[in-house]
């Protein structure tokens, strides 16, 4: 995808109207209310590691349907008090890994929360979180009760990383009305999944978001994961949709919509992953249904000859002095 002034000029502007179900926040608030009825935490265990510098533990904690998930919590060994929190969400095919494999947040001084993607491992990856819930679809995770949203894997991932942040929260030496949210790719749109159904984060990272404008991602990208939806109508004529209504209950722009924390974004302009226009779609939305005073704040970083890596190293620098700077600024309390 080449880049242009002009391309870029079109992406600021860009906020197409997504078509929402009348049901959208019932549907999540049922969902999120079964799950919140059930204890979070399961069992938390300290985890022997190699690093002097940093104590682990492994955690489960309760997600959709009271189903165990797998999380490691990481935090600067001998730091007493409580410290901010960071959750972040890994890509699509890719679990937990070992606990020394996402080391950023913990040494620059973050209470880390990484949560497994249910039966997702293996692809990328490892992990060992199962997602026991089969139902009509595709072979990929993108496909996984896909005819349903009842039944849709991302109903469940997303309660997952909803719970996470209340795992979080119930976890020792941490200052839990300082938590944020982290991710990329799958990660990214989780994180804003969760910002549209967290009212309390004080802040959202995300960098080259997938889930977002749905329909239009699977009509422009045709490598995994958008082009594993492609494939499988590609055989599935009759199922158009019913796919589309259970994509448009977990589109990334209607939680985008919700969120009210202040959120900073990363996108590479030639992504054939995560079209940047889709990513934008969620940014020029951001806040739109807040129904704060002053709406919230949020910054986009473009890189305009990078791909889905997006701007790597660079990207996370950036992204570590404002987390730093936001989660230091006054800000509301849980009430």
């Amino acid at each position: 995808m080449p880049h242009s002034a002009a391309l870029l000029d079109d992406l600021q502007r860009y906020a197409p109207e997504i078509v929402e179900p009348d049901d959208f926040d019932e549907f999540w608030r049922d969902t999120r209310l079964d799950a919140a009825s059930r204890p979070v935490l399961v069992d938390v265990r300290p985890e022997p590691t190699d690093l002097r510098l940093l104590d682990s533990w492994d955690v489960t904690f309760a997600g959709f349907g009271g189903d165990p998930v797998r999380a490691w919590y990481t935090r600067p060994a001998g730091v007493a008090g409580p410290l901010p929190a960071v959750v972040e969400y890994a890509g699509y095919g890719r679990g937990r890994g070992l606990p020394h494999e996402r080391l950023t947040w913990p040494t620059a001084g973050y209470a880390h929360l990484l949560m497994d993607n249910r039966g997702q491992a293996g692809q990328y990856g490892a992990g060992d979180t199962p997602d026991p819930h089969g139902a009509p679809g595709g072979p990929w995770p993108v496909t996984w009760g896909i005819l349903d949203p009842r039944d849709y894997h991302y109903r469940r991932l997303i309660t997952d990383a909803v719970r996470a942040v209340d795992a979080v929260r119930a976890l020792p030496g941490v200052d839990g009305d300082r938590v944020a949210v982290v991710g990329n790719s799958q990660g990214g749109g989780l994180a804003l999944a969760v910002a549209g159904l967290v009212g309390d984060l004080r802040a959202v990272l995300t960098t080259a978001p997938f889930l977002c404008d749905m329909r239009r991602a699977v009509q422009v990208s045709e490598p995994a994961p958008y082009g594993e939806i492609a494939r499988y109508l590609a055989v599935h004529r009759e199922a158009e949709e019913a796919v589309w209504r259970t994509l448009s209950y977990v589109d990334g722009v209607s939680f985008a919509r919700r969120a009210t924390a202040p959120a900073h974004f990363g996108i590479g302009l030639r992504d054939t992953v995560c079209p940047p226009s889709t990513g934008f779609a969620a940014y020029n939305q951001y806040g739109a249904l807040a129904r704060l005073p002053v709406p919230p704040a949020r910054e986009m970083h473009v890189y305009p000859f990078n791909g889905h890596e997006g701007g790597e190293a660079v990207h996370v620098r950036r992204q570590l002095r404002w987390l730093d700077s936001t989660l230091h600024r006054a800000g509301p309390s849980r009430t």
